[in-house]
């Protein structure tokens, strides 16, 4: 053996020795509550009527405390050493929404108030989760597997360093044997730890259900949101455009009506104005149109109504895409407004000159590409326009991934799932 392999195997059980010590701390912190709860029993003595409540109250209470963040712990330094990305599994937090009745919708009940509904949901989320029992029985399992593993390489280091210390013969003896032990399994003791962890704290198939439901709550809390707003949207432009200017014609036409005989002269001037009127009403009602549901994409589909969309767009705009791409019509409609959206927010925030917007299918669905070549810096706030976008597409169980490094460029992929001919 040369000396680079003497060096690099060093370096393995130097390394695997930390980690077998981390490992071994970890497993051990649940234990050692219990160790030193039932100590203080002990020492309170049999005589003292509060000797039972550090195992009965504050062992237990410890435990499911520190349950998750033990677990999270052994998440990431998984993920570190191994590259294997264990998914969390918790219930996430619906968002909170203002129903019609005046009342907080926060995924499990009603609130009066939007913090009594936040509090509700925190607490439920806590102690309802099945993710819970799951933790509290990774802590209980990894002291007894890779904690067990992970402490062979600390006890040999122990065992040399107290056998070494010792005059005897027999007690150097196992001081060495110690030491080759802890080198010897330095490198491989503290592997076990990942499918310890894939095994035990992965997400069940209840729990991953558990997961789609809630998601599925939250998208139909998001989706009557979002018809609300729409509907409140189409009233408002009726109430303040197109049904301002019939009431006016309306009231035109009366009054041209009483002056035909009188002064012709001022009802043709009315009856122009009428005219003028009802022509602007026609232009407003076909651009509401337009904004619920635009007639170029019924009639030519998804590519030619971004491409129209394109030339309307004071950016210079590229479009490709790979043929026609027929889809249904709910995901024709999400993926152009979401390109609609994209491109206004390049010009309003990001400044942008030029953009391209690329349409194209892959093994599962659709994906629209939207880059620009703006300021960049685009951050999804909560209940910002990039945030309902993702809520929106969602619904389809479409993603959104956002590239957008401070001085440019910006990406934006949205990906949703369906059959498209």
């Amino acid at each position: 053996m040369n000396t680079r392999q003497v060096t690099s195997w060093a370096a393995r059980a130097g390394g695997g020795l930390v980690r077998a010590c981390v490992v071994l701390v970890l497993s051990m912190v649940v234990p050692a509550v219990w160790a030193a709860t039932v100590a203080l029993g002990i020492r309170w003595g049999a005589g003292n009527p509060w000797s039972w409540l550090p195992v009965v109250l504050v062992a237990p209470l410890a435990t499911l405390v520190l349950s998750r963040p033990v677990c999270r712990a052994f998440r990431s330094l998984v993920t570190r050493w191994t590259d294997t990305v264990i998914a969390p599994g918790y219930r996430q937090a619906p968002p909170v929404v203002l129903m019609s009745t005046g009342y907080w919708w926060n995924g499990f009940s009603y609130e009066r108030t939007h913090r009594d509904a936040r509090l509700d949901q925190r607490w439920r989320l806590r102690w309802n989760d099945p993710a819970n029992w799951r933790d509290l029985r990774f802590t209980a399992i990894v002291p007894l597997t890779a904690g067990l593993l992970a402490a062979v390489p600390p006890a040999g280091v122990a065992a040399a360093v107290i056998g070494m210390a010792q005059p005897a013969l027999p007690a150097r003896l196992i001081g060495v044997l110690g030491l080759a032990v802890a080198i010897g399994s330095a490198p491989y003791a503290w592997r076990c730890v990942e499918p310890v962890a894939v095994r035990f704290l992965r997400a069940s198939a209840a729990m991953e259900l558990a997961e789609r439901v809630d998601e599925l709550t939250a998208q139909r809390a998001d989706a009557t949101i979002a018809q609300a707003a729409e509907i409140r949207r189409i009233e408002r432009d009726l109430h303040d455009g197109a049904q301002a200017r019939l009431v006016g014609l309306g009231l035109s036409l009366a009054t041209a009506e009483k002056l035909m005989e009188t002064d012709p002269e001022a009802a043709r001037a009315l009856m122009r104005e009428a005219r003028a009127g009802a022509a602007t009403s026609l232009t407003e009602l076909r651009e509401l149109v337009k904004g619920i549901n635009p007639p170029v994409l019924n009639d030519r589909g998804l590519v030619d109504a971004v491409r129209a969309l394109a030339l309307d767009s004071p950016l210079e705009v590229t479009v490709s895409a790979e043929g026609r791409l027929r889809l249904d019509p709910p995901i024709e409609s999400a993926a152009y407004f979401g390109t609609a959206e994209l491109l206004t927010n390049a010009v309003k925030h990001a400044h942008a000159t030029r953009a391209r917007v690329s349409l194209a299918r892959d093994d599962t669905g659709i994906v629209v590409t939207v880059e620009d070549d703006g300021g960049g810096g685009a951050d999804e706030r909560p209940g910002g326009g990039l945030a309902g976008l993702r809520r929106r597409l969602a619904v389809f169980d479409g993603t959104l991934d956002i590239t957008s490094p401070a001085g440019g460029p910006t990406c934006v992929r949205m990906a949703v799932p369906c059959a498209s001919s």
